[in-house]
């Protein structure tokens, strides 16, 4: 690894210590875990480039912790969760450390960025998380909520992935959780649906959350 970057990883402005300052119940193997976490991903995007170049010194505010935003918004303790479009893991490995009791299954088209997902679940020995190369509409069995990271416009992500979603316990407010960015009032007239919309800066106070977005459609 790049021993500037791993500096840059390892300091306090950058690290796997801002995920404690907005989750102080981590345990001590989620905290291992995630430490790991940014060091496993520098590794990789060393060979398959998974995440910006220029974003990678900044993996724990601008991915772990953008993709933790999720687990603020909706418990998902004992649920099932499906990521569409996963890419390298995002936003299900990082949701996976933080609720090891729910069950997640990470699917996404190219193959490459699937052998990273498996690689890094391996390593740090996640047994909740099952990671396919398919397309989302080819995914099989019923989830809870199916989460993404800015996959495509919401109505062509709606039209995918309603089927997969449960439907039969409406109390359990099962839906779509996508992270968003930007001014969403167009793309969201589309799908006419009802929808939540919810800042991201109300949970973490950076900078870079001042513009990104958590879109909730409820099924």
């Amino acid at each position: 690894m790049n021993l500037s970057l791993e500096k840059k990883l390892n300091s306090d402005m950058d690290s796997s210590t801002i995920l404690e300052k907005y989750f102080p119940q981590l345990s001590a193997q989620q905290k291992a875990q995630f430490q790991e976490l940014g060091n496993l991903y520098v590794e990789w995007n060393e060979k398959i480039n998974v995440i910006s170049r220029k974003d990678i010194e900044h993996i724990y505010e601008r991915h772990i912790l953008h993709a933790l935003a999720i687990g603020k918004f909706q418990n998902l303790s004992r649920k099932k969760v499906l990521d569409v479009g996963t890419g390298g893991g995002f936003p299900g490995i990082p949701l996976a450390i933080l609720f090891p009791d729910a069950e997640f299954t990470l699917v996404d088209s190219i193959g490459k960025k699937i052998k990273v997902v498996h690689a890094i679940v391996d390593k740090l020995g996640l047994e909740n998380v099952d990671a396919l190369h398919q397309r989302a509409e080819k995914t099989k069995g019923k989830f809870d909520f199916v989460v993404s990271r800015a996959v495509t416009r919401m109505k062509s992500f709606v039209h995918w992935v309603h089927p997969m979603i449960q439907s039969e316990k409406p109390e359990d407010n099962c839906g779509i959780i996508a992270l968003k960015g930007g001014d969403l009032e167009e793309e969201m007239a589309e799908i006419k649906r009802m929808y939540q919309e919810v800042s991201i800066s109300k949970y973490f106070s950076e900078p870079f959350f001042e513009t990104k977005k958590i879109i909730f459609v409820p099924f």
